[in-house]
């Protein structure tokens, strides 16, 4: 069955830097678009970056532009967010999501993990 586990969540400085970690199992990961998606505290869920198959498109919120950076490593079935010059804004839980179909375009997300959590404070 499909899986995600995120990992690297923790506390961290204003300014500071983590990185996230998805591991992935179950599912040809290769093939699928994947995703960064928080929930603040009290808030809704937030979009925050996505990457395709190979790695070669990748989008951020702008939110997030030029301090987050989405990767992934398809030999190691591992997505990644560098998560740089972080803001207390960005405390939140952090899902990582598999889209719903293998390939391009996109039709949403299916699959979750059950989120790490990140604190951003003094």
């Amino acid at each position: 069955q499909v899986q995600l586990v995120e990992s690297g969540g923790g506390l961290v400085q204003p300014g500071g830097s983590l990185r996230l970690s998805c591991s992935a199992s179950g599912f040809t990961f290769s093939n699928y678009w994947m995703y960064w998606v928080r929930q603040a505290p009290g808030k809704g869920l937030e979009w925050v970056s996505g990457i395709s198959i190979v790695g070669g498109t990748t989008y951020a919120a702008d939110s997030v532009k030029g301090r987050f950076t989405i990767s992934r490593d398809n030999a190691k079935n591992t997505l990644y967010l560098q998560m740089n010059s972080l803001k207390p804004e960005d405390t939140a839980l952090y899902y990582c999501a598999r889209a719903v179909y293998p390939g391009g375009g996109y039709y949403g997300m299916n699959y979750w993990g059950k989120g790490t959590l990140v604190t951003v404070s003094s």
